[in-house]
């Protein structure tokens, strides 16, 4: 038996299935909740089979869109023949080549910026009116100055991946607490010594942002950098591919420069957790 007081002052009594029933209808219900993985992995599963269906169907033609199965296929073959896994390492070497020569650039060029005064006024300005330039306005320049092979394509992954790792990474050490210099200076290190222990520990978090990013602008520059005049790698199977209308095998090669950019992602993500594993949301 429960009560209840009124406005009145008296009291309302009542009976011991009331107060069961409510403390029912208050207690949460608990949601069977399905791992967020797997949700997203059923929503690609969804998409793909609505794209067989509509294959299957007569909805999409093959000239237009192959089909999921059809692209599995000829993936398959070109596995085979290693047609696809000499194409695969020839952009991946491209990728890794100018990530190689870019990212080297864009540290020392941030740690120019971000610690000297002149190096900020030098530096700081060109890198940020050239980040507005186009790639592809670039590109009949590019074939002026390399000519169509390799070292075009590699100087347009150059250009793209230099300023995301940049402008992340001069923007951490404009970031800095003035404090962790003072301390530098107090307890007696040097200008290169500061910046090994107190700079580049201080801005691994951006740097490693801007490499993330630096990683997918790559693989998108590739994309289009292996349009002109290729004679190798993904990019080439997609010409030939467009000149016989052959839309599985530019669906294969699509899928593989996103697989290969999911792999590459997920590189500088494990570089991350090693390198930040001090942190404690890590």
């Amino acid at each position: 038996m429960s009560t209840t007081t009124l406005g009145d002052g008296r009291l309302r009594s009542h009976g011991p299935e009331l107060v069961t029933l409510s403390r029912e209808t208050r207690a949460p219900r608990r949601r069977v909740r399905v791992p967020r993985g797997i949700e997203r992995f059923a929503g690609v599963l969804l998409l793909v089979g609505a794209w067989q269906v509509a294959s299957s169907t007569g909805m999409l033609s093959a000239d237009t869109l192959a089909g999921p199965f059809a692209v599995g296929k000829t993936g398959w073959h070109l596995v085979q023949d290693g047609t696809l896994t000499s194409a695969m390492w020839v952009s991946l070497k491209r990728v890794l080549t100018g990530l190689a020569i870019g990212v080297p650039l864009a540290t020392v060029l941030a740690l120019l910026a971000g610690l000297t005064r002149v190096g900020d006024d030098l530096v700081d300005a060109p890198m940020q009116m050239l980040r507005f330039l186009p790639i592809i306005g670039l590109e009949p320049l590019i074939v002026l100055w390399f000519g169509i092979g390799d070292a075009a394509k590699i100087s347009l992954i150059v250009f793209g991946v230099t300023f995301p790792l940049y402008i992340n990474t001069y923007t951490a050490i404009r970031a800095l607490d003035p404090r962790h210099f003072e301390l530098a200076r107090t307890v007696g290190l040097g200008r290169m010594g500061t910046i090994r222990r107190v700079v580049l520990p201080a801005v691994l978090p951006g740097f490693l942002t801007g490499l993330r990013l630096a990683a997918a602008v790559a693989w998108l520059i590739l994309v289009f950098a292996e349009q002109i005049n290729a004679t190798n790698g993904i990019g080439y199977l997609m010409i030939k591919a467009q000149q016989f209308f052959q839309t599985d095998v530019i669906v294969v090669g699509l899928a593989v420069y996103a697989l290969l950019g999911l792999f590459s992602d997920a590189v500088v993500r494990f570089l991350e957790r090693k390198a930040l594993a001090w942190q404690p949301s890590r």
